[in-house]
């Protein structure tokens, strides 16, 4: 038996304003039987969706719809060196809230550059350091959060993302669990967000005719489909990690299919 409905898979942006059409930003939908298909924005004079608008349909979705796994790829959390420096508390809620009120990328007219480079917000405050990683990025080698201006970074993303997770956290209450921080094992009949890096996945399905970040977006959905139907996301979920590196990503977050 499944744990979920219905299967999210979202390419992420971090480019521009969170108002503006972003062909980087693409979301496919998968259920237990209906292999992935791109989800087009509700209909607006914008072609693709923009942050603020997936984050209202996201909103939707999720408090009407039934249990479904959410896995977008940006950076949930940022490594413990950054609690430690800012001396912000192990906890993911209150980093949350920190984060906003230093970098609201959420409001209108605001870039994260605009944000990065002092014009806007109270960046200077929180900033972070590219040889900062947190254990799950040093485990799959990818790039720390704060790796702005390379080929490949979700810098940039994380940093336009977040605001958005808490606008969620905050109207959709207990109806859904942002995994790790919620626990470990999420319980079953609610949906689950996770942290992804489809990098891991995009290369082992077909792209067919889908560009780099539908084949990322499909790819999410994909193997998140794959591993319910094979009764494996459960362990994919209890993660074998060692108490201590346990408590780190409790703090951190952790990637979804990292070992």
């Amino acid at each position: 038996m499944t744990q979920f409905s219905r299967y999210l898979g979202i390419d992420y942006s971090g480019a521009k304003t969170a108002d503006q059409s972003l062909p980087g930003l693409r979301v496919y939908s998968a259920t237990h039987t209906d292999e992935p298909t791109e989800i087009p924005p509700p209909p607006s004079p914008k072609k693709y969706f923009t942050r603020r608008g997936l984050a209202e349909w996201l909103l939707t979705e999720l408090r009407e719809g039934p249990p479904t796994l959410v896995g977008i790829d940006h950076g949930f959390s940022f490594p413990r060196r950054y609690f430690e420096v800012h001396g912000i508390p192990a906890d993911w809620p209150t980093f949350l809230e920190d984060f906003q009120q230093h970098w609201p990328t959420d409001e209108r007219r605001v870039y994260v550059d605009s944000v990065r480079h002092g014009s806007m917000g109270r960046g200077d405050e929180r900033m972070g350091n590219s040889r900062w990683r947190r254990l799950t990025e040093e485990r799959c080698r990818a790039k720390s959060v704060f790796h702005f201006d390379v080929q490949g970074t979700v810098a940039k993303s994380t940093h336009a993302g977040l605001p958005w997770l808490l606008y969620l956290r905050r109207r959709l209450g207990e109806r859904v669990h942002f995994w790790p921080f919620d626990g470990w094992t999420p319980q079953p009949g609610i949906s689950v967000f996770v942290e992804v890096y489809p990098a891991l996945w995009s290369r082992t399905f077909p792209s067919e005719a889908r560009n780099g970040h539908q084949q990322d977006a499909y790819s999410i959905a994909r193997w998140m489909q794959e591993r319910d139907a094979s009764g494996a996301l459960g362990t994919y979920f209890e993660t074998l990690l060692s108490a201590t590196d346990r408590t780190t990503a409790q703090t951190e977050g952790w990637i979804l299919g990292v070992v």
